[in-house]
Protein backbone atom coordinates (compact mmCIF):
# COMPACT_ATOMS: atom_id res chain seq x y z
CA UNK A 1 0.00 0.00 0.00
CA UNK A 2 2.79 2.39 0.94
CA UNK A 3 4.55 1.68 -2.35
CA UNK A 4 1.32 2.38 -4.27
CA UNK A 5 0.81 5.67 -2.45
CA UNK A 6 4.36 6.73 -3.15
CA UNK A 7 3.94 5.86 -6.81
CA UNK A 8 0.65 7.79 -7.03
CA UNK A 9 2.23 10.80 -5.28
CA UNK A 10 5.23 10.66 -7.61
CA UNK A 11 2.95 10.46 -10.66
CA UNK A 12 0.92 13.47 -9.47
CA UNK A 13 4.10 15.48 -8.87
CA UNK A 14 5.38 14.67 -12.34
CA UNK A 15 2.02 15.55 -13.89
CA UNK A 16 1.86 18.89 -12.05
CA UNK A 17 5.42 19.64 -13.10
CA UNK A 18 4.58 18.91 -16.73
CA UNK A 19 1.49 21.12 -16.55
CA UNK A 20 3.48 24.01 -15.05
CA UNK A 21 6.22 23.63 -17.68
CA UNK A 22 3.65 23.47 -20.48
CA UNK A 23 1.82 26.49 -19.09
CA UNK A 24 5.06 28.52 -18.84
CA UNK A 25 5.98 27.63 -22.42
CA UNK A 26 2.53 28.81 -23.48
CA UNK A 27 3.09 32.02 -21.52
CA UNK A 28 6.38 32.64 -23.35
CA UNK A 29 4.86 31.95 -26.78
CA UNK A 30 1.72 34.01 -26.09
CA UNK A 31 3.77 36.96 -24.85
CA UNK A 32 6.23 36.74 -27.76
CA UNK A 33 3.48 36.49 -30.37
CA UNK A 34 1.57 39.48 -29.06
CA UNK A 35 4.82 41.45 -28.68
CA UNK A 36 5.84 40.75 -32.29
CA UNK A 37 2.54 41.97 -33.73
CA UNK A 38 2.45 45.10 -31.59
CA UNK A 39 6.10 45.93 -32.21
CA UNK A 40 5.82 45.74 -36.01
CA UNK A 41 2.69 47.88 -36.15
CA UNK A 42 3.71 50.53 -33.63
CA UNK A 43 7.45 50.99 -34.35
CA UNK A 44 6.94 54.39 -36.09
CA UNK A 45 5.65 55.86 -32.83
CA UNK A 46 8.81 54.72 -31.04
CA UNK A 47 11.00 56.29 -33.74
CA UNK A 48 9.10 59.60 -33.53
CA UNK A 49 9.42 59.60 -29.74
CA UNK A 50 13.19 59.06 -29.92
CA UNK A 51 13.64 61.84 -32.49
CA UNK A 52 11.52 64.23 -30.47
CA UNK A 53 13.75 63.64 -27.47
CA UNK A 54 16.90 63.93 -29.58
CA UNK A 55 15.73 67.20 -31.16
CA UNK A 56 15.07 68.58 -27.70
CA UNK A 57 18.71 67.93 -26.82
CA UNK A 58 19.73 69.88 -29.95
CA UNK A 59 17.54 72.84 -29.00
CA UNK A 60 14.80 72.15 -31.54
CA UNK A 61 11.12 72.52 -30.66
CA UNK A 62 9.69 70.52 -33.56
CA UNK A 63 6.49 68.62 -33.06
CA UNK A 64 5.43 65.04 -33.74
CA UNK A 65 3.89 65.61 -37.18
CA UNK A 66 6.81 67.76 -38.31
CA UNK A 67 9.22 64.91 -37.57
CA UNK A 68 7.06 62.38 -39.43
CA UNK A 69 6.95 64.69 -42.46
CA UNK A 70 10.74 65.20 -42.37
CA UNK A 71 11.44 61.47 -42.17
CA UNK A 72 9.16 60.74 -45.14
CA UNK A 73 10.51 63.68 -47.20
CA UNK A 74 14.23 63.40 -46.45
CA UNK A 75 14.50 59.63 -46.10
CA UNK A 76 11.76 57.18 -47.12
CA UNK A 77 8.44 56.20 -45.63
CA UNK A 78 10.02 52.87 -44.64
CA UNK A 79 12.50 54.81 -42.52
CA UNK A 80 9.70 55.18 -39.97
CA UNK A 81 10.45 51.53 -39.18
CA UNK A 82 14.17 52.13 -38.53
CA UNK A 83 15.12 50.26 -35.39
CA UNK A 84 12.53 47.53 -35.97
CA UNK A 85 15.10 44.70 -36.00
CA UNK A 86 16.72 45.52 -32.63
CA UNK A 87 13.26 46.39 -31.33
CA UNK A 88 12.07 42.88 -32.21
CA UNK A 89 15.18 41.32 -30.66
CA UNK A 90 14.43 43.33 -27.53
CA UNK A 91 10.65 43.05 -27.40
CA UNK A 92 9.94 39.48 -28.47
CA UNK A 93 12.20 37.62 -26.02
CA UNK A 94 11.79 40.40 -23.46
CA UNK A 95 8.01 40.12 -23.31
CA UNK A 96 8.26 36.34 -23.50
CA UNK A 97 10.69 36.25 -20.55
CA UNK A 98 8.52 38.72 -18.65
CA UNK A 99 5.30 36.75 -19.07
CA UNK A 100 7.02 33.44 -18.35
CA UNK A 101 8.55 34.80 -15.14
CA UNK A 102 5.30 36.54 -14.23
CA UNK A 103 3.25 33.39 -14.77
CA UNK A 104 5.65 31.30 -12.70
CA UNK A 105 5.77 33.79 -9.81
CA UNK A 106 2.01 34.42 -9.74
CA UNK A 107 1.21 30.71 -10.00
CA UNK A 108 3.53 29.95 -7.10
CA UNK A 109 3.20 32.97 -4.81
CA UNK A 110 0.34 35.10 -6.15
CA UNK A 111 -3.23 35.29 -4.88
CA UNK A 112 -6.52 35.32 -6.81
CA UNK A 113 -7.26 38.93 -5.91
CA UNK A 114 -3.79 40.38 -5.25
CA UNK A 115 -3.26 43.42 -3.06
CA UNK A 116 -1.97 46.45 -5.05
CA UNK A 117 1.41 46.23 -3.30
CA UNK A 118 1.67 42.53 -4.21
CA UNK A 119 0.96 43.31 -7.87
CA UNK A 120 3.53 46.12 -7.91
CA UNK A 121 6.27 43.98 -6.37
CA UNK A 122 5.64 41.01 -8.69
CA UNK A 123 5.39 43.14 -11.84
CA UNK A 124 8.48 45.18 -10.98
CA UNK A 125 10.59 42.13 -10.06
CA UNK A 126 9.75 40.25 -13.26
CA UNK A 127 10.39 43.31 -15.40
CA UNK A 128 13.78 43.93 -13.76
CA UNK A 129 14.95 40.47 -14.77
CA UNK A 130 13.68 40.76 -18.36
CA UNK A 131 14.93 44.34 -18.78
CA UNK A 132 18.53 43.57 -17.84
CA UNK A 133 18.57 40.54 -20.14
CA UNK A 134 17.68 42.52 -23.28
CA UNK A 135 19.20 45.95 -22.50
CA UNK A 136 21.91 45.83 -25.24
CA UNK A 137 19.12 45.56 -27.84
CA UNK A 138 17.35 48.50 -26.19
CA UNK A 139 20.50 50.61 -26.64
CA UNK A 140 20.80 49.55 -30.31
CA UNK A 141 17.12 50.29 -30.92
CA UNK A 142 17.46 53.82 -29.57
CA UNK A 143 20.54 54.51 -31.68
CA UNK A 144 18.97 53.13 -34.85
CA UNK A 145 15.91 55.31 -34.32
CA UNK A 146 17.96 58.47 -33.77
CA UNK A 147 19.34 58.42 -37.35
CA UNK A 148 22.81 59.40 -36.09
CA UNK A 149 24.45 55.97 -36.27
CA UNK A 150 25.15 54.34 -39.64
CA UNK A 151 25.21 50.70 -38.68
CA UNK A 152 25.27 48.09 -41.44
CA UNK A 153 23.49 45.47 -39.36
CA UNK A 154 22.55 44.66 -35.80
CA UNK A 155 25.67 42.47 -35.40
CA UNK A 156 27.81 45.33 -36.74
CA UNK A 157 26.14 47.72 -34.30
CA UNK A 158 26.80 45.45 -31.33
CA UNK A 159 30.42 44.84 -32.35
CA UNK A 160 31.11 48.52 -33.03
CA UNK A 161 29.62 49.63 -29.74
CA UNK A 162 31.52 46.98 -27.82
CA UNK A 163 34.86 47.78 -29.50
CA UNK A 164 34.51 51.56 -28.94
CA UNK A 165 32.70 51.69 -25.62
CA UNK A 166 33.08 48.23 -24.11
CA UNK A 167 30.42 46.42 -22.08
CA UNK A 168 29.54 49.76 -20.48
CA UNK A 169 28.35 51.03 -23.87
CA UNK A 170 26.04 48.07 -24.39
CA UNK A 171 24.51 48.74 -20.98
CA UNK A 172 24.44 52.54 -21.17
CA UNK A 173 21.32 53.99 -19.65
CA UNK A 174 20.78 50.94 -17.43
CA UNK A 175 19.73 52.99 -14.40
CA UNK A 176 17.12 55.20 -16.13
CA UNK A 177 15.88 52.22 -18.16
CA UNK A 178 15.17 50.35 -14.94
CA UNK A 179 13.81 53.57 -13.41
CA UNK A 180 11.35 53.66 -16.32
CA UNK A 181 10.49 50.01 -16.92
CA UNK A 182 10.43 48.63 -13.38
CA UNK A 183 7.95 51.19 -11.96
CA UNK A 184 5.97 51.02 -15.21
CA UNK A 185 5.60 47.24 -14.98
CA UNK A 186 4.73 47.40 -11.30
CA UNK A 187 2.20 50.19 -11.73
CA UNK A 188 0.73 48.61 -14.86
CA UNK A 189 0.15 45.24 -13.21
CA UNK A 190 -1.31 46.94 -10.14
CA UNK A 191 -3.75 49.06 -12.18
CA UNK A 192 -4.55 46.23 -14.60
CA UNK A 193 -5.30 43.54 -12.02
CA UNK A 194 -7.44 45.92 -9.96
CA UNK A 195 -9.38 47.11 -13.02
CA UNK A 196 -9.77 43.51 -14.21
CA UNK A 197 -11.18 42.51 -10.82
CA UNK A 198 -13.62 45.44 -10.83
CA UNK A 199 -14.82 44.90 -14.42
CA UNK A 200 -15.27 41.16 -13.87
CA UNK A 201 -17.67 42.06 -11.08
CA UNK A 202 -19.56 44.36 -13.45
CA UNK A 203 -19.72 42.03 -16.44
CA UNK A 204 -19.91 38.81 -14.43
CA UNK A 205 -17.66 37.00 -16.91
CA UNK A 206 -14.51 37.25 -19.02
CA UNK A 207 -14.76 39.95 -21.69
CA UNK A 208 -11.94 40.72 -24.13
CA UNK A 209 -13.28 44.26 -24.73
CA UNK A 210 -13.16 45.04 -21.01
CA UNK A 211 -9.67 43.53 -20.89
CA UNK A 212 -8.45 45.76 -23.73
CA UNK A 213 -9.94 48.88 -22.12
CA UNK A 214 -8.35 47.92 -18.79
CA UNK A 215 -4.99 47.66 -20.57
CA UNK A 216 -5.41 51.07 -22.22
CA UNK A 217 -6.25 52.84 -18.96
CA UNK A 218 -3.52 51.06 -16.99
CA UNK A 219 -0.91 51.94 -19.64
CA UNK A 220 -1.96 55.62 -19.76
CA UNK A 221 -1.60 56.00 -16.01
CA UNK A 222 1.71 54.13 -15.86
CA UNK A 223 3.23 55.96 -18.85
CA UNK A 224 2.48 59.41 -17.47
CA UNK A 225 4.28 58.60 -14.22
CA UNK A 226 7.40 57.08 -15.84
CA UNK A 227 7.88 59.51 -18.78
CA UNK A 228 10.76 61.53 -17.21
CA UNK A 229 12.89 58.37 -16.88
CA UNK A 230 12.34 57.63 -20.58
CA UNK A 231 13.68 61.06 -21.59
CA UNK A 232 16.74 60.61 -19.36
CA UNK A 233 17.34 57.11 -20.78
CA UNK A 234 17.31 58.37 -24.38
CA UNK A 235 19.88 61.09 -23.65
CA UNK A 236 22.20 58.66 -21.88
CA UNK A 237 22.02 56.03 -24.64
CA UNK A 238 22.53 58.47 -27.51
CA UNK A 239 25.25 60.55 -25.86
CA UNK A 240 26.98 58.34 -23.24
CA UNK A 241 30.11 60.52 -23.14
CA UNK A 242 28.13 63.67 -22.31
CA UNK A 243 25.58 62.04 -20.03
CA UNK A 244 27.39 59.16 -18.38
CA UNK A 245 25.48 59.79 -15.17
CA UNK A 246 21.79 60.31 -14.48
CA UNK A 247 22.58 63.56 -12.67
CA UNK A 248 24.26 65.08 -15.76
CA UNK A 249 21.32 64.21 -18.00
CA UNK A 250 18.78 65.59 -15.52
CA UNK A 251 20.65 68.91 -15.18
CA UNK A 252 21.02 69.27 -18.95
CA UNK A 253 17.35 68.55 -19.70
CA UNK A 254 16.19 70.97 -17.03
CA UNK A 255 18.53 73.76 -18.22
CA UNK A 256 17.51 73.32 -21.85
CA UNK A 257 13.73 72.92 -21.49
CA UNK A 258 12.73 73.18 -17.86
CA UNK A 259 10.31 70.68 -16.33
CA UNK A 260 8.41 70.33 -19.62
CA UNK A 261 11.55 68.79 -21.10
CA UNK A 262 11.01 65.65 -19.01
CA UNK A 263 7.71 65.10 -20.84
CA UNK A 264 9.24 65.33 -24.32
CA UNK A 265 7.89 62.52 -26.52
CA UNK A 266 5.01 61.84 -24.13
CA UNK A 267 2.29 61.59 -26.82
CA UNK A 268 3.93 59.03 -29.16
CA UNK A 269 5.30 57.00 -26.25
CA UNK A 270 1.94 56.90 -24.49
CA UNK A 271 0.15 55.98 -27.72
CA UNK A 272 2.61 53.16 -28.38
CA UNK A 273 2.73 51.93 -24.80
CA UNK A 274 -1.04 52.07 -24.47
CA UNK A 275 -1.81 50.18 -27.66
CA UNK A 276 1.07 47.75 -27.23
CA UNK A 277 0.34 46.90 -23.60
CA UNK A 278 -3.40 46.58 -24.19
CA UNK A 279 -2.89 44.39 -27.28
CA UNK A 280 -0.19 42.28 -25.65
CA UNK A 281 -2.20 41.57 -22.52
CA UNK A 282 -5.42 40.93 -24.47
CA UNK A 283 -3.71 38.37 -26.72
CA UNK A 284 -1.87 36.82 -23.77
CA UNK A 285 -5.04 36.50 -21.68
CA UNK A 286 -7.00 35.05 -24.58
CA UNK A 287 -4.34 32.45 -25.44
CA UNK A 288 -3.95 31.40 -21.80
CA UNK A 289 -7.73 31.30 -21.26
CA UNK A 290 -8.23 28.98 -24.23
CA UNK A 291 -5.30 26.84 -23.09
CA UNK A 292 -6.71 26.35 -19.61
CA UNK A 293 -10.17 25.76 -21.08
CA UNK A 294 -8.79 23.00 -23.34
CA UNK A 295 -7.04 21.38 -20.38
CA UNK A 296 -10.33 20.84 -18.55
Amino acid sequence: MDDNRKQISKTKTQTNGQLISSSMIRSFLAGSLSGTISCMVLQPLELVKTRLQKSSNLGSKRGMFSIVADVIRQEKIWSLWNGLVPSLYRTVPGIGIYFTTLHGVMSTFGSDNPHPVESMVIGASCRSFAGVMVLPFTVMKTRYESGEFNYKSLIHALRTTHSKEGIKGLYSGLTPTLMRDVPYAGLYLMFYTKLKYLTSDISGQYNIVFNFCNGVLAACLSSSITQPADVIKTHMQLYPREFGRVKNAVIHIYRESGLIGFQRGFVPRTLRRTLMSATTWSVYEEVMRKYHKDRR
